[in-house]
């Protein structure tokens, strides 16, 4: 089976083919941080104009690179949710009216999901069932994956994602966006020892996240120094970091313990953060568990996760009616099992 997938959830348009017995034939990403630069953040109508410039010439590339013909395709997935509504609305479009042309399936893929199905595109995938921490600018989610598609809520965020929350404290220390990167580049300058900031709901029973309260500790801290300087700023990043992966850090380990299940998988645009990955892994090490993330190129929004999902999803499909569909909100646990 050979499918194209499409990836138009936010900021960044992916397109990728991959085919089951080939494995990953083509990857094409365009990322819009230089457009929303500018503006601190991403702007959701811009966004979706930039997807509608770029998905289709990406398309034909793909298909040129992979020397694949319109009518070698299988089936199509794309992003249905979560998401920008009109920049799921791009992909979701193309989409579905390239399958019903050409008379093959569409289907629509959760966002995170494809995160989680990255950490397969490995030479050595994690064996379910597992923890898996989705982490990423929308979302932060521990859930316990006990096959593909069957999936088991332990926490979440009950406000900021621990990526919203790197790029808003970012932004406050007058870094670029996007901001995560920058936090763990100033970071390393900082000093360990200077600021103590809290870890949220640690002391509480229980694997939900918050993070809205270190952004608060931050602009505190940052509010009590006259004119900070660089030294400052570079301390406040260091404290703000070490308190955001202490906390993932301690909710993982509870999932762990709660769950026995053996292996932790990180996945989403967060998981490439290398304090983070090192954190983690000390953690697997001490409770004789496994560490498993994706490669670097498929922590960030990609269109091979989506293809690769669609691969399984369309095994187990029931059908297509071609409707354009798109779900800004998705709970992962409404999907339905994969069967393979």
């Amino acid at each position: 089976m050979r499918v194209l997938g499409i990836e138009t959830s936010c900021d960044e348009t992916g397109v990728a083919i991959y085919d089951s017995k080939h494995g990953l034939l083509v990857d094409l990403l365009h990322s819009q941080v230089e457009l929303h630069k500018q503006y601190g953040g991403v702007v959701p109508e811009l966004a979706s104009r930039d997807h509608i410039r770029k998905c289709l010439p990406m398309l034909d590339l793909a298909l040129k690179e992979s020397n694949t013909r319109f009518e070698d395709l299988d089936g199509i997935a794309y992003t249905e949710g979560p998401g920008l509504v009109g920049a799921l609305l791009v992909g979701a479009s193309i989409a579905q009216s390239l399958a019903l042309a050409l008379d093959i399936p569409a289907i629509g893929i959760h966002h995170m999901e494809g995160h989680l199905l990255a950490s397969q595109l490995t030479s050595k995938p994690p064996e379910y069932p597992f923890v898996a921490l989705l982490i990423s600018g929308g979302h932060t989610q521990l859930m316990a994956c006990h096959q593909p598609g069957s999936y088991e809520l332990l926490g979440e965020s009950i406000d900021d994602a621990a990526g919203e929350a790197f790029d808003k404290t970012a932004k406050m220390l007058g870094l670029r966006y996007p901001g995560g990167p920058e936090i763990e580049k100033l970071a390393v300058k900082g000093s360990a020892d200077r600021f103590t900031f809290p870890r949220p709901m640690t002391s509480k029973p229980g694997l939900d996240f918050s993070f809205s309260g270190l952004k608060t500790f931050t602009r505190n801290t940052l509010a009590g120094i006259e004119q900070p300087s660089d030294q400052d700023k570079a301390d406040i990043a260091r404290a703000f970091q070490d308190a955001a992966i202490d906390t993932i850090k301690i909710k993982c380990e509870r999932a762990l313990v709660n769950t026995r299940l053996p292996s932790l998988v990180i996945a989403g645009g967060v998981s490439a953060n290398q304090s983070l990955r090192t954190s983690l892994a000390q953690l697997t090490i001490q409770h004789n568990t496994a560490l498993f993330y994706p490669e670097l190129r498929f922590c960030t929004d990609n269109g091979a996760m989506i293809a690769f999902a669609g691969i399984l999803r369309l095994s187990s499909a029931k059908g297509n009616n071609h409707s354009i569909q798109v779900r800004p909100r998705w709970p992962m646990t409404e999907l339905e099992k994969i069967t393979i």
